[in-house]
């Protein structure tokens, strides 16, 4: 029988280990803790379209060879919103990276009146649209099927407030009573484009070697092609060879705009050009100077210079833009969805 003394250093010893074997648990359950409430947020990093497209744009014009000075107008804005963080106790990995996203309005105008009126018409126009756009601030920079009707909405209004515009300008001076512009413009948001028209220049989307026309020609030549479209033409301004019936200017209660909606896809080339150009350049030629794919800047030029080359009178203006989308962004995105999302 073990002494009194054998059984109390056991007891002793026991008390110990259990101890210890104690203390171990609790360590482990704290390590367990603090890696649960340490360990990296599972939020993913939400990027829409809009924050990965963009466009290169470039434009020219040129006088042309019977117009004593260019009442052409040229306008690119891009619109925009942002999420930057400025003060937080927050680490880096637990928030968005800087955010932006953007959508792009393109227009063209050619002024009606080839004296100074016409060159103020088309700087009024593009002007006017400008300021109404921050006056009214609601940019749609992401497109989804319940905000279409929205942002074709707007456009009409915006037309409208151009068209009003010209009115009162061309009351308040006798010399500008005629002032009328054609005004035809693209928004481009995420992969959808907009495009509003009226008058004769036009919008084409170039894609895979084909130039494909955006826009009809609102004169009375092509109201001849299409006989069972009726108009008025007491509001009708002569521009050269053509007699344009829809106008921005050209009656009170405002032009008929042509407004449609199309799906962009990554290497698109959008195209906005006056009259100028497609009076005397075939769209075989101009689609063989898109097909070189070079630099926007330098296809605007060589199409002016087609223009000028072929003896065209009139003003002529070329807009070009190339649209893309990101896709080393977009991948990314994907790739975090999918490890985020469950089996």
């Amino acid at each position: 029988m073990a002494d009194g003394s054998s059984v109390s250093t056991f007891a002793k010893a026991n008390l110990i280990v259990t101890s210890k074997t104690m203390t171990d648990d609790q360590t482990d359950r704290d390590d367990e803790w603090r890696g649960i409430v340490s360990r990296p947020l599972d939020i993913p990093t939400f990027q829409p379209l809009s924050s990965a497209v963009g466009i290169d744009a470039a434009a020219a014009s040129s006088c042309g060879k019977a117009r004593s000075q260019n009442t052409d107008h040229y306008l690119v804005v891009r619109f925009g919103r942002l999420q930057q963080t400025m003060l937080t106790s927050l680490v880096a990995a637990d928030l968005p990276p800087p955010f932006e996203e953007y959508a792009y309005a393109m227009l063209v105008a050619d002024g009606l009146d080839e004296e100074g009126g016409g060159a103020r018409a088309s700087r009024l126009a593009l002007s006017t649209v400008a300021h109404l756009a921050i006056r009214y601030g609601k940019w749609n920079v992401r497109i989804a099927p319940d905000n279409i009707a929205e942002v074709v909405e707007q456009s009409e209004l915006l037309y409208r407030e151009v068209n009003n515009a010209m009115r009162e300008a061309s009351r308040a001076e006798i010399q500008l009573a005629d002032m009328a512009a054609s005004l035809t413009a693209l928004y481009i948001a995420g992969a959808d484009l907009f495009y509003m028209h009226v008058g004769h220049s036009r919008a084409y989307l170039f894609r895979n070697g084909v130039l494909i026309p955006l826009t009809t020609d609102q004169t009375l030549e092509q109201l001849r092609r299409d006989a069972h479209k009726p108009t008025l033409l007491d509001q009708a301004k002569r521009d050269l060879a053509h007699v344009v019936i829809e106008t921005i200017g050209g009656s009170p209660s405002g032009p008929d705009v042509t407004i449609e909606h199309v799906q962009l896809w990554s290497g698109d080339r959008v195209i906005l050009c006056t009259n100028g150009l497609t009076d005397v350049v075939s769209t075989d030629a101009i689609a063989d100077v898109l097909a070189a794919q070079r630099r926007p800047a330098e296809e605007c030029q060589r199409l002016v210079d087609l223009a000028l080359a072929a003896g065209g009178p009139d003003n002529v203006t070329v807009l070009v833009a190339d649209y893309w989308i990101n896709q080393a962004r977009r991948t990314t995105q994907f790739e975090r969805q999918a490890a985020t999302s469950p089996a």
